[in-house]
């Protein structure tokens, strides 16, 4: 399994399905049982292979980002099936590109559920394609594993969250910046859902925590003009700038900072969707010295994430980097496998009901579906990009930590959602 080992915990629970689901198989049964346009999805079980929906953009503004997130995907379908399938069917990989444009997402999602009778969906990166593609899941009843941090304030029945909360990674960040110091902030976002919304949650933290926000500003996805931006972040008297651009618009924005003569040990900049292929595409030159907050670096240690990162580079080339988004997309798969199995069975209901407690000794580390909140429990990383091109963790939250989308585990937080 490529370094993936699957807890057992809960296991017993799920055999007893086993022998029903294995019954409707072998009858050509398909799951969910509805007949209007609104019941839950057929998905076709029927056959020796099944298949999974693969939704992400391969062309367009976000292509930089999540064209590596497709190869994950596939990587981890191509080693499932050589080790023997799912419920010993293997998985038929069904590719759509949402091309950067959320309505495309919601029609192509559509597809995989209705034409294609996928059993599961993986992808999407901005929460703007996620929200597109929410209610086209939830009125099929059919599952999306969403593999990206996002801003939180979210529960969707019918959506794994695989990457990172807000409390896994942008509250640790800003704990790690009010540690050093950075007490002045400055926030560049791009104008859409997540952005805007982390940095309501980023405002009411500073509030409570003696910080202070000194300018924010928002680019459209996949602006490339950010003068007037980098002038007024340079005369703001910022500590430090908290980023939430997403997509090639951060070429822009880092080649325009450094020309501005602003550097990493003068202002430095938190990036919380830059990530190792990104820095690649950017160019080091621009980045060097600068800060992330993830969950995962291609520099993290352990035997896990030594096979996944040998996997994806005897697959795709030597020089291809790892990054957070490509892992929680390749552990996606196997929590999704792991939960299937667990269920005997394929169907929604029972998948869902078998997640809690899943865990993978995952490249990322030790990762457990909590299946309250359909999150996972994971260990927040603050990295710095290096001049050889890699990100190096700088500090770690120590262990696992449990998701809290709505932040209620947080005073400041209150009113939020």
């Amino acid at each position: 399994m490529s370094g993936l080992s699957i807890s057992r915990r809960g296991l017993l629970a799920g055999i007893s399905v086993a022998g029903a689901s294995a019954a409707l198989s072998a009858c050509g049964a398909k799951t969910g049982s509805g007949t209007s346009s609104d019941s839950a999805a057929k998905a076709d079980t029927s056959g020796s292979t099944v298949k999974v929906g693969l939704l992400n953009s391969l062309s367009g503004t976000m292509a930089i980002s999540e064209v590596t997130v497709h190869n994950s995907l596939l990587l981890a379908v191509k080693e499932i099936n050589a080790a023997g399938g799912v419920l010993g069917k293997k998985l038929a990989p069904i590719s759509q590109d949402g091309a950067s444009d959320w309505p495309t997402f919601a029609e192509k999602a559509e597809a995989l559920i209705k034409d294609d009778k996928v059993v599961a969906t993986f992808g999407c990166w901005t929460s703007s394609s996620r929200k597109a593609v929410k209610p086209v899941f939830e009125r099929y009843k059919s599952l999306l594993f969403y593999p990206v941090q996002y801003e939180g304030l979210e529960q969707s029945p019918y959506i794994f969250y695989t990457g990172a909360t807000t409390n896994q990674q942008i509250v640790p960040a800003l704990d790690y910046l009010k540690k050093q110091g950075l007490t002045k902030l400055y926030l560049v976002g791009s104008d859409y859902v997540f952005p805007r919304t982390a940095n309501k949650i980023i405002k009411a933290y500073v509030k409570a925590k003696g910080m202070t926000v000194v300018g924010e500003d928002y680019a459209p996805l996949g602006s490339t003009e950010f003068g007037t931006i980098v002038n007024k972040v340079k005369d703001s008297g910022a500590d430090a700038v908290f980023n939430t651009l997403n997509g090639d618009s951060n070429v822009a924005f880092f080649k325009e900072y450094k020309s501005s003569g602003l550097t990493a040990k003068s202002m430095p900049v938190l990036s919380v969707s830059i990530a190792e292929e990104e820095v690649k595409s950017i160019g080091t030159q621009y980045l060097e010295g600068q800060l992330t907050a993830w969950n995962y670096y291609e520099t993290t240690p352990g035997a896990a994430n030594t096979k996944f990162v040998a996997a994806y580079q005897a697959e795709y080339g030597k020089d291809k980097p790892t990054s957070d988004p490509m892992e929680a997309a390749y552990i996606s798969v196997y929590l999704w496998k792991a939960m299937v199995e667990k269920a005997g069975s394929f169907d929604v209901a029972k998948v869902k009901s078998a997640s809690d407690g899943i865990e993978l000794d995952a490249p990322e580390g030790k990762v457990t579906v909590d299946g309250a909140t359909q999150h996972v429990y994971k260990t927040a990383r603050i990295g710095k990009v290096g001049a050889d091109g890699l990100i190096t963790e700088v500090w770690n939250s120590g262990s696992p930590i449990k998701p809290d989308p709505y932040l209620k585990g947080y005073d400041w937080a209150s009113g939020l959602s």
